[in-house]
């Protein structure tokens, strides 16, 4: 039943690749990832709201990764990345999108699901007095997390947060998150 998950998440995130990484999510790498970024935006003279915006909603992706991951099923090849994720950053025409992908566990999909949709009907206004919410009456997860992070992307992006999930196998499915940072006129 499982399926190679690097072709998968290779093929969801096809585009002009300023970055793909797979392997262990932790403090360094994530400071790695998000100075290499900066410096490639500022190397293509990006403008610097841009930069911030598309900064912000990556330390918050990269966060996720970092937070919410499970380990790797048994029968995956990657056994040394403690906290395996991917991630691959493509300039478009109008901006950037952020591809995130790591494993979660099938039984934590229906909730996972239902917290975006939650999300993806809200209106901005809607999103941004959830977010005030969240952060005013916080309680921080086993995991490490508030709960705010999906709710910023969305609010700091303006957009749907797009996702996938495939089923790995029986205990496993593979989360994939593509959110897009526009450029504004």
């Amino acid at each position: 039943m499982s399926f190679d998950v690097e072709d998968y998440f290779s093929a969801i995130s096809k585009g002009n690749t300023i970055l793909y990484y797979k392997g262990n999510i932790d403090s360094d790498k994530i400071n790695e990832v998000l100075d290499t970024v900066e410096e490639k935006m500022i190397k293509d003279n990006e403008p610097s709201r841009l930069r911030k915006r598309v900064y912000n909603v990556l330390v918050e992706s990269l966060q996720n990764l970092y937070h919410h991951y499970e380990k790797s099923p048994p029968e995956f090849h990657d056994q040394k990345s403690e906290r395996f994720g991917m991630l691959a950053i493509n300039r478009c025409e109008e901006g950037y999108r952020i591809f995130t992908g790591n494993f979660i566990l099938s039984d934590n999909v229906p909730q996972l699901e239902e917290k975006i949709k939650l999300i993806n009907r809200s209106s901005h206004k809607e999103i941004s007095e959830l977010y005030k919410f969240i952060l005013n009456h916080q309680r921080i997860s086993s995991k490490g997390g508030g709960g705010l992070g999906l709710v910023d992307i969305a609010r700091k992006t303006g957009n749907k947060i797009e996702y996938y999930i495939k089923e790995y196998n029986d205990n496993y499915s593979l989360f994939c998150m593509n959110t897009f940072v526009k450029e504004e006129n």
